[in-house]
């Protein structure tokens, strides 16, 4: 037996022991014993308990893999959150004002993956365990929004119906305005019956849109999400910021940093987040690799009412930024790349120098990486504002507001 004492929270979630030594569902401060697996202990005993710790106020928190830090008091996941964007930042030699982690609320989380297995007697739903390819059912989730609490029925039909007894499905569920937007990975090859019973099971569930493998099954109403005053109708399993509640979050805070700018710039637009939005009072280029996701926004902005211009173009800003002559014109510049950060695309924004630009990610490591370039190139990040919608996981999203220190 090993009895170690808790350093800090790891990126992941776990306590951190001397060594060093990863150690889950611990807290700073605390005195744990456990069984020595590599740089791991397992089998753990809390000796002393940290003042912070907490019921999890869900009962599959043990057993269940999708939250990692519902044993933590909300304080001190917010005070983490914020401390993980402060060390990220120092790391090269950033200093600015990091405000206090703003959180989604419970039940708030309107698209989340289920997993689905067939079994002999019919099917098993829920989240995968810990590190694990077992699945947990999950009746009572508190972290998804009503609508989609109840999806069980459905994920068990659809394996029932077309899952291989090899593996599970991964049916992605996405509320919108008109009920559930449901797309599935894994099952089976479809096929004339196959396509019978899901078109079925589409209409006995009500369900706004089904697709199997990126394949349309059904479409009783088209499956729209509401972006600012606009309506836009993703692509299946399209990205989409993970609450509504983090959504109009995001988009006030970009809101703020942009102002009064009246020519925007959005980069790594997807759906129209940003675009739709700042559409209201400013004309935008929106810029998007999946061609797909660009057309939805163009079609959303066509039907809108009142917005200003939004021109659209589907490009890789990896392979091909924006270059400073295409960037002069624009006031501020808006961007939300995926966790790898915008590299290339950064490069291009500190030689065009525009005056404002809103920085949005999911990844502190490398928005600061990215940060430190605008920094070499003049620009001051004011403030940063993390936004945690993955309440008691390890991720955080954050706002960067930057401008040309001669702007100022």
């Amino acid at each position: 037996m090993t009895t170690v004492t808790i350093e800090r929270l790891g990126q992941q979630g776990d306590g951190v022991a001397p060594g060093p030594l990863f150690v889950p569902l611990t807290l700073p401060g605390e005195i744990v014993s456990g069984t020595l697996e590599g740089d791991a202990l397992v089998d753990i005993s809390i000796e002393a308990p940290s003042s912070d710790r907490v019921k999890a106020p869900c009962s599959h928190f043990r057993s269940c893999g999708g939250c990692q830090l519902q044993h933590a008091s909300d304080d001190l996941v917010a005070a983490w959150k914020r401390d993980l964007v402060v060390t990220a930042l120092a790391v090269h030699g950033i200093e600015t004002e990091v405000h206090p982690t703003i959180t989604s609320p419970e039940k708030s989380r309107r698209r989340a993956t289920f997993a689905a297995r067939r079994t002999k007697k019919g099917a098993m739903v829920g989240f995968h365990a810990r590190k694990s390819d077992a699945i947990i059912p999950v009746p009572n989730c508190i972290l998804v929004t009503d609508g989609l609490a109840g999806v069980a029925p459905l994920a068990e039909a659809l394996a029932v119906a077309g899952a291989s007894r090899k593996g599970a499905l991964s049916v992605t569920v996405t509320e919108g305005l008109e009920g559930l937007d449901v797309a599935v990975a894994g099952g089976k090859p479809l096929d004339g019956p196959l396509r019978i019973l899901l078109a079925g099971l589409c209409e006995a569930h009500r369900l706004a849109r089904l697709t199997w493998e990126d394949e349309l099954i059904g479409m009783r109403v088209p499956p729209a999400q509401a972006i600012g005053n606009a309506s836009v109708i993703p692509p299946p399993g399209a990205f989409l910021q993970a609450t509504q509640h983090g959504q109009d979050t995001l988009t006030a805070l970009v809101q703020k940093i942009v102002g009064g700018a009246k020519s925007v710039a959005d980069l790594f637009a997807g759906c129209g987040t940003f675009a739709l939005p700042l559409a209201e009072k400013a004309e935008v280029l929106a810029v998007e690799g999946a061609s797909d996701m660009i057309a939805a926004l163009d079609a959303g902005w066509r039907q809108a009412q009142g917005l200003k211009r939004v021109r659209t173009e589907a490009r890789d800003l990896f392979r091909r930024p924006l270059l400073p002559d295409e960037l002069a014109r624009f006031d501020a510049v808006v961007l939300d790349p995926p966790r790898a950060g915008a590299a290339a695309q950064i490069a291009e924004l500190a030689k065009a120098k525009p005056p404002i630009i809103a920085h949005v990610s999911c990844n502190p490591q490398t928005f600061a990486r990215d940060a430190a370039t605008l920094q070499d190139a003049g620009y001051v990040l004011e403030w940063v504002q993390p936004v945690d919608q993955f309440r008691w996981s390890a991720h955080v999203e954050l706002v960067g507001s930057f401008r040309l220190a001669h702007t100022r």
